[in-house]
């Protein structure tokens, strides 16, 4: 037999084993093998045999040999020519999946690519091209953050924005921006470092001394029963990786290892305190404790109201009178959070009624409020609902917060702060930006489902004050009161 037939046919058929084991390759392709593979059989068949006596002084001349063998190897390189544009047609089709306009640029020109295509800008980076250069002012000019020798500061910006927005992590990274996972780690903490000084700045109560009433509680829905309202608070969880050693601590009530994370909202979906940290299984109100203990200096507390002594049982409809006595009752209160569930019902944080309808999903797919409570529950519920608008906004944008990498347990809190820091800055730059234009256009829409359940259940039972729950009662029986005579809702 020839030898290079015979290496020809011995490629093809490791080719199709090979290949044989991608289930992904089309069966055109392994018939086009097929066929080659047939055709060398049949040219092999044809093919003159060189008998063993003719190489044992046979009649064949050594030129005959030689001519023999050239042909066959000329044969074999013009079947292996044709199968290379096969080999090279059905990869381009079936195994590199990249698109074509994919740009083949890499560390500050792809970043300079991508700025300059609106639609890419945002996908990549999370933020429109003007926000991203103002941030980045920002950043520079305020908070320190310099070029190095081997990144300016544009690239390592929006290196934290790809990792901390797709999520991604510092291998990614290193692959995308052509960087050291050195470089890469660096550069981010750089960068964190940077936005958790913003964040001390920027998440902070506008106006300290609450004194002025904000335009959405002006809505006849809710005014005047929750015009001392200053914002809400609440609690998520946010998915982290930990070690297994301490991975009980973590879990959760959905068995999943996560912070429960703290923070205070006001009505312009600004976060105005955050506390990261504490591990999942802690409940909410236990987080809340620390908040207005340990941490009471940065603590927005809401400012207390006047010192009245006064009889809180009225249960008849809506007057001035009635109206009147409840401004009292609020001037006790002074102003006030709404909470859920979670929280006590207590001077200065105001909470709903239990085993009761309550939240807005069940609004929507169910009947209208029937009752005192109910109706209270209802309007509750969209006053406080601005604290769930604000984590799904703030989840859907840095999805990082989703799908944690494997950073150090205090690298991860750091990490949740400056995300809440870069949210408050974009919602202030007052730049349209799709997640907060669809906020702002429905007051119901919600990007993304609460995961603001409390852990586990709190050892000591909730303490509540029997001011704040006269109140409540009073603010009840003006709203129902109110929504059957003026329809409010």
């Amino acid at each position: 037999m020839v030898f290079s037939k015979q290496l020809t046919l011995s490629i093809l058929f490791y080719l199709r084993t090979e290949i044989i084991s991608f289930a992904y390759i089309p069966s055109s392709f392994m018939l086009c093998v097929d066929d080659l593979v047939h055709v060398l059989k049949q040219e092999e068949d044809h093919v003159p045999m060189i008998e063993e006596e003719e190489y044992d002084g046979g009649s064949t001349s050594e030129d005959e040999i030689i001519s023999i063998c050239r042909n066959n190897l000329v044969q074999s390189g013009n079947l292996i020519l044709q199968l290379v544009p096969i080999l090279g047609m059905y990869s381009d089709n079936y195994f590199v999946k990249l698109p074509r306009r994919v740009s083949g640029y890499s560390g500050l020109d792809w970043v300079q690519e991508t700025l300059a295509r609106d639609t890419q800008c945002y996908n990549m980076f999370m933020v429109e091209r003007p926000l991203f250069n103002r941030l980045h002012n920002t950043l520079v000019q305020s908070y320190g953050l310099k070029s190095t020798t081997k990144m300016t500061f544009v690239e390592a910006l929006a290196m934290f924005l790809w990792i901390v927005g797709s999520p991604q992590s510092v291998r990614q990274a290193e692959n995308r921006f052509r960087r050291s996972m050195e470089t890469v780690s660096r550069t981010f903490n750089r960068v964190l470092t940077c936005l958790l000084r913003l964040a001390q700045d920027i998440i902070v109560p506008k106006d300290p001394t609450f004194s002025e009433v904000h335009p959405n509680l002006e809505n006849p829905a809710f005014w005047p029963h929750f015009n001392d309202c200053i914002g809400a608070i609440d609690g998520t969880h946010v998915k982290v990786v930990v070690d297994k050693s301490k991975r009980v601590p973590y879990l959760n009530m959905h068995n999943e290892t996560s912070q429960n994370v703290l923070a205070v909202c006001d009505f312009d979906m600004r976060f105005t305190f955050v506390m990261s940290g504490w591990p999942g299984s802690a409940h909410d109100m236990r987080v809340f404790k620390d908040a207005i203990t340990t941490h009471h200096h940065k603590f927005p507390h809401p400012p207390p109201g006047l010192l009245l002594q006064m009889s809180c049982n009225f249960f008849y409809p809506i007057t001035l009178v009635h109206l009147s006595l409840i401004v009292c009752l609020s001037q006790y209160v002074g102003k006030y959070y709404v909470v859920d569930a979670g929280y006590p019902n207590r001077l200065g944080y105001l909470s709903l009624y239990i085993c009761t309808r309550y939240h807005v999903e069940q609004w929507q797919n169910g009947p209208p409020p029937q009752g005192m409570k109910e109706t209270f529950n209802h309007a509750h519920a969209k006053v406080r609902n601005v604290i769930e608008r604000s984590f799904g906004v703030l989840k859907m944008k840095f999805r990082i917060l989703l799908n944690m990498p494997k950073f150090p347990e205090d690298k991860q809190s750091r990490i949740i702060v400056a995300c809440m820091a870069l949210h408050n800055f974009i919602r202030e730059s007052r730049i349209p930006d799709r997640e907060f234009d669809a906020c702002d256009a429905d007051e119901n829409y919600n990007p993304m489902p609460s995961s603001s359940a409390s852990a586990w259940p709190e050892d000591e039972p909730l303490v509540e004050d029997t001011n704040i729950n006269d109140f409540r009662e009073e603010l009840a029986h003006a709203l129902f009161h109110g929504m059957c005579f003026f329809k409010l809702d």
